[in-house]
C-alpha cells in the first residue's frame, strides 16, 4: 500500500492529545544526576522518570531507534545493528548510504508515525531513524531528511511552528532528534566531565526553549524524552583490529566495531571457520549467533549471521587504519557503545512530562521495547499485536491507568 502522507486529522483525531517524541542520542542514563541540567531537571521533577532505561541488544544507535519507534526487538523489525548483510537482497545495509536508509522494505514493523497514518492523523518528524523511508508505504506528513548541520534551534523553531499550524494540519506526534551528548561522548569520553557538561548544559539551554515554547501554545502536549543508548570509555590502546579476524575467501566481515557479524560464503565448512576463529580469540571472543548471551530472544533473523566476534570488555573493534589514525592523533580515550545491555552504562534514560503523566513519579529501569505501546495508548491507538513492549509495564506513569 503506497499512499500520499495524511494531510488533514480526521474528526476522530482532532479530539486526542498531542505527542512529543525527543531523543537525545547517547546521553547516560547518569548524566542528570552528575551535572543537575536546571531546564531538564524541572522536566523530571514534574513528570515521571525511570531510573534508567535499557537498551536492545546491540546498544547501537540504529537498532535502538527503530526499537523505541516500533516496540519490537531488532530480531523482529529487522534493523539488527547499524551495518549488516541481507542475503536475500546481496547488499550491506549501512546508516551512511542514502539509498538504503530511505528504503521502506529495510524496516519491519509499524513504526508509530505509521501506526498513526493508519487512523489519519497527521504526524510530524524532525529526523528519527526509519522516518525517512516509506514504512509500509508510509512517511510521516511531515519529515526532513537526516542532515546534522542543521542547528539544534532550527529544529525547535520548526516544532513549534508544527505547533502553531491549524489543527487540520496540525501533527499531534512529532519526533526530534539531537546528536550532541552522542558526538561529545564518542568524541572526549564520557570520563571528560567538563566537556559531558558543556554539551549537556548548551543542550538543555535549547530545550529550556523547547519547554517554554510548547507551554505557551495550552496545547494538550505530553513529551517523552528518551536515549537510544549509553557510553562506556574506551582506551585508544585497547582498539582491536578486525582484520585479525577476517577472512574473506570463507566469510563476509560487517563490523560496527562492538561486535562484527561474520556471514560464511556458499560451500564453506562453518565448524572449521568457527574452531580457526577460536584459535585466534585475544581480547576477543567468537560465538555462533544462536550462543551469544547478549539477546534478550533466541536469535532467527539472518541477517546477524552465522558468527558474532565481540571484543572483550574495555575493547573495541576497528579497521587497522582507524587505529592508527586514532594513536596518532595523541588521543587517549574515547567513547563507545554497543555492548552488553545488562553493563549499566549502556542504559540511556527515559523522562516524561504533560497531562498523560502523574507528577514526581519515578519508576524502576525498564526495556525500551515498552515505550511504544504507551505512545499508542496516549494517542488513542491500536497496539499491533506483534510489537514485543507492553503496555502493562508503564501504565503506572499515565494519570488514567489503563489495562
Amino acid at each position: 500500500m503506497f499512499g500520499d502522507p495524511v494531510a488533514e486529522n480526521s474528526e476522530e483525531s482532532l479530539s486526542k492529545p498531542y505527542l512529543m517524541l525527543i531523543s537525545l542520542d547517547g546521553f547516560r542514563w547518569d548524566y542528570v544526576e552528575q551535572f543537575q541540567p536546571p531546564n531538564l531537571s524541572r522536566f523530571i521533577a514534574e513528570g515521571v522518570r525511570a531510573e534508567s532505561m535499557i537498551p536492545s541488544y546491540p546498544s547501537k544507535t540504529f537498532p535502538n531507534h527503530y526499537t523505541i519507534a516500533t516496540g519490537m526487538y531488532p530480531d523482529h523489525h529487522g534493523l539488527v545493528d547499524n551495518s549488516f548483510y541481507d542475503a536475500a537482497k546481496g547488499e550491506v545495509y549501512s546508516i551512511g548510504n542514502r539509498e538504503c536508509v530511505e528504503e521502506g522494505t529495510w524496516y519491519g514493523g509499524t513504526p508509530i508515525w505509521v501506526q498513526a497514518a493508519k487512523a489519519d492523523m497527521v504526524t510530524a518528524s524532525f529526523f528519527f531513524v526509519g522516518s525517512e523511508a516509506n514504512v509500509q508505504g508510509m512517511r510521516p506528513s511531515y519529515f526532513y531528511r537526516y542532515d546534522g548541520s542543521i542547528s539544534n534551534e532550527k529544529r525547535v523553531q520548526q516544532a513549534l511552528d508544527w505547533l502553531a499550524l491549524p489543527e487540520k494540519k496540525r501533527p499531534h506526534l512529532i519526533t526530534m532528534y539531537f546528536s550532541d551528548m552522542d558526538d561529545t561522548g564518542h568524541r572526549q569520553s564520557p570520563d571528560n566531565q567538563e566537556k559531558i557538561q558543556e554539551s549537556l548544559l548548551k543542550l538543555d539551554a535549547t530545550l529550556g526553549k523547547l519547554f517554554d515554547g510548547v507551554r505557551k501554545t495550552e496545547l494538550p502536549v505530553n513529551i517523552i524524552i528518551v536515549s537510544d543508548h549509553g557510553m562506556s570509555p574506551v582506551a585508544v590502546s585497547n582498539l582491536l583490529p578486525v582484520e585479525q579476524a577476517e577472512d574473506d575467501e570463507r566469510y563476509r566481515t560487517v563490523n560496527n566495531g562492538a561486535l562484527a557479524h561474520l556471514y560464511l560464503h556458499d560451500g564453506v565448512d562453518g565448524e572449521a571457520v568457527y574452531q580457526d576463529l577460536k584459535t585466534k580469540e585475544k581480547n576477543f571472543r567468537v560465538y555462533r549467533t544462536q550462543e551469544l548471551p547478549f539477546f534478550e530472544i533466541p536469535p532467527t533473523n539472518s541477517r546477524w549471521g552465522d558468527f558474532i566476534v565481540v571484543p572483550d570488555s574495555g575493547y573495541y573493534l576497528v579497521s587497522a587504519r582507524i587505529k592508527g589514525l586514532r594513536s596518532a592523533s595523541g588521543k587517549t580515550e574515547i567513547g563507545e557503545h554497543g555492548f552488553d545491555t545488562n553493563r549499566q552504562e549502556m542504559h540511556g534514560i527515559f523522562y516524561a512530562n504533560g497531562p498523560a503523566f502523574k507528577p514526581g513519579l519515578t519508576i524502576p529501569a525498564f526495556k525500551n521495547i515498552h515505550v511504544y505501546p504507551l505512545m499508542c495508548t496516549i494517542l488513542g491507538l491500536d497496539i499491533p499485536l506483534d510489537v514485543d513492549g507492553k503496555m502493562e509495564v508503564l501504565k503506572e506513569v499515565l494519570v488514567k491507568k489503563t489495562e
